[in-house]
């Protein structure tokens, strides 16, 4: 029986750990400490910061995107400790390759690469160079292809900005070809590396970092995507309904090189002609289909992600970490209820301590523990947080509850008991989630809600749901959102502000040492909230006229039942007792999706209508929780209610 990755990386991880842990005591061990000293547990600040190594290569890729005859080079700035290397002691390596090093910048502070006369970096974005190269790790900071100063061009999640990563994993390992010069024959060799990479990155370069692991690159050890796609299709679509008004073409053109946008007019076509905004599951969306390949993956991956993510949405965290759990893959997970932002802004300090340990045990392969602690970290209310030791929990059931008709149309039941008779609703898209939560209780035409008795105990749903519909439209286009609401007051992250659950502050706190143009200091942030009446925490969408097949869309027969089923995003969320949970299904989700063409009605078949929620403890679990009901919670007085937002043009950045 072939042994699962994720065991094979966990033996792996002990023979490395004895041999760097001898390593290790010598060189944070004080003058005149003796051989038998205790293995370290965690890689100390022994080297200088203002004397490493700043040097830049350039990786070819072996691929010509920009057509000009010659393979493509990337290039990589790389910081590294001086005195590592002149004592023949070879380091792991921290990567974050990024489209963003020059034209919108990376961190909450969008700092921007810097260079001297020389061209070597001086500026390095972000705190991963301060804080860990000191402590024995070289940092590389890679231009994707076609940005900053790289061949080639952006092709958003293909070939090409999945290869530019890649590469240079390869190149640290032996395998490819580096240049001291974007256009000269003098080799550059990653002498001073043992070739164990770990990639890290928000957003795009999360996403990057997704895709590179979907490879099964050797050396590639572990992987910390933030806030990362995990399938680009389910960026700008979901089932045929389209979250933008625009393809990866505007995404392309808004990060590439102004040298590269005008030699990659080829590569800005296929992006027009392949992703149609029909919505239609093409060729070109498959290629960007990490999950797809999750099989592949032998790095390790540690997910973050914010469950009120609108930019990338929480459906991209939650179908990736099934496929790794599904074929063993070694991983851990941060959810927060922030929307698109970086745990260094949310939890600093926790963050930065988990980090540096999981890169240790990673990369260093020092035995700290960290695999033994629990799997999960969960915000549950703003800045209190949970942990489980396996996410979603063991006795989580994927549990049935069906609506059914109440005392008012468009006002029904939830509950475990089948439903009959229909409901029907009026695509309105000047409303959307929080209108629709807001009025829950009262028939409106827009929308139908399904609602539980009042909970008598806590109910927690940890994972992904689904809502399958049979539908009657009078047009023949129709879109369908679903949520899921917690009816009940609370305070939580307000993620639909400008800064999406925080706000930045003027003073600052400092990430390890800094250098001459290269600050270690960041601005802190504080947590905003929100006094609420109800929260969405998951949501789906789909094209009604993709039934009877998710790839592709048809025109609807006016008058005719369909039946499809829409993904919900992944979320963990506790239902308190004396709350109510709701189910909403309606047209078009204002902000969240784009509306059809048309402005259909529907009727819904409710026998023929099930969410399938993830409970923990399943149905049983629910219906102890609503045996006996309780006082429901009374609605709060107060107006601040958060709204949901969305960028206006789609950018997985956010910053």
């Amino acid at each position: 029986m072939p042994i699962p990755p994720g065991r094979l990386r966990r033996l792996w991880t002990l023979l490395v750990g004895a041999a760097a842990a001898a390593l290790l005591a010598v060189l944070v061990a004080p003058a005149g400490a003796e051989a038998r000293t205790a293995a370290p547990t965690e890689s100390r600040p022994v080297y200088s910061y203002e004397n490493a190594v700043r040097e830049s290569v350039w990786v070819d890729t072996r691929l010509d995107g920009d057509g000009d005859g010659r393979t493509d080079r990337v290039a990589v700035d790389i910081v590294r400790p001086r005195e590592a290397a002149a004592q023949g002691r070879k380091v792991p390596v921290i990567m974050d390759a990024s489209p963003y090093y020059s034209c919108c910048g990376r961190g909450n502070e969008s700092q921007l690469k810097t260079y001297d006369a020389n061209g070597d970096i001086v500026q390095m974005p972000l705190y991963y160079d301060n804080y860990f190269v000191p402590r024995g790790y070289a940092f590389v900071g890679v231009d994707l292809a076609g940005t900053n100063r790289s061949d080639g061009c952006v092709d958003v999640g293909g070939r090409s900005d999945i290869q530019s990563a890649k590469a240079v994993v390869d190149w640290l390992n032996g395998r490819a070809k580096g240049y001291t010069s974007r256009t000269g024959a003098d080799r550059a060799k990653a002498t001073w590396t043992n070739g164990r990479t770990g990639m890290i990155g928000k957003s795009y370069d999360a996403t990057v970092a997704n895709g590179v692991a979907a490879t099964g690159v050797e050396g590639l050890e572990t992987i910390v995507p933030i806030g990362g796609i995990s399938s680009w299709y389910d960026y700008y679509f979901q089932q045929g309904a389209p979250l933008y008004d625009s393809g990866p073409d505007w995404l392309s053109d808004y990060v590439e090189s102004p040298a590269a946008r005008a030699r990659c007019a080829a590569v800005q076509q296929r992006l027009v002609d392949e992703a149609p905004r029909s919505g239609d599951l093409t060729s070109l969306w498959q290629e960007r289909d990490y999950v797809k390949d999750a099989a592949k993956v032998k790095a390790s991956v540690f997910v973050v992600h914010g469950m009120q993510d609108l930019n990338v949405r929480a459906k991209h965290f939650g179908q990736w970490w099934d496929a790794l759990a599904k074929n063993g893959v070694e991983r851990k997970i941060w959810l927060s209820q922030t929307g698109h932002v970086d745990p260094f802004d949310y939890r600093r300090a926790d963050w930065v301590d988990t980090l540096h340990r999981w890169f240790d045990h990673e990369l260093l392969g020092l035995r700290n523990g960290i695999d033994r602690e629990p799997m999960a970290d969960i915000e549950r209310a703003p800045d209190h947080w949970t942990t489980d030791t396996a996410w979603p929990p063991r006795t989580t059931r994927a549990t049935a509850l069906r609506p059914g008709q109440g005392s008012a149309p468009g006002v029904g039941t939830l509950s475990l008991k089948s439903g009959s008779g229909t409901e029907r609703f009026t695509d309105d898209p000047s409303l959307g989630e929080t209108d629709w939560a807001d009025r829950v209780d009262t028939p409106t035409p827009g929308k139908t809600g399904f609602v539980s008795r009042p909970l008598g105990k806590d109910l927690r749903l940890s994972g992904s749901s689904t809502v399958t519909v049979t539908a009657t439209p009078t047009t023949a286009t129709a879109h369908l959102s679903a949520v899921l609401v917690d009816l009940g007051p609370a305070t939580i992250r307000d993620y639909g502000a400008s800064g999406e659950g925080i706000t930045t502050l003027t003073d600052r706190s400092c990430w390890g040492p800094s250098a001459t143009g290269d600050s270690s200091c960041y601005k802190n942030t504080k947590t905003v909230a929100a006094d609420v009446n109800s929260t969405v925490f998951s949501r789906g969408w789909d094209d009604l006229g993709t039934y009877a097949d998710p790839g592709r869309g048809r025109p609807l027969t006016p008058g005719k039942a369909y039946t499809l089923t829409i993904s919900l995003a992944a979320s963990d969320h506790v239902v308190p007792a004396g709350h109510r949970l709701a189910l909403i299904v309606a047209g078009t989700d204002k902000d969240l999706i784009d509306p059809p063409s048309t402005r259909p009605s529907l009727t819904l078949d409710l026998s023929r209508t099930v969410a399938r929620v993830p409970v923990v403890g399943g149905a049983d679990a629910f219906a102890a929780a609503t045996a006996r009901g309780a006082a429901a919670a009374p609605r709060s007085t107060v107006t601040d209610d958060v709204r949901t937002t969305r960028p206006h043009r789609p950018v997985p950045e956010g910053e």
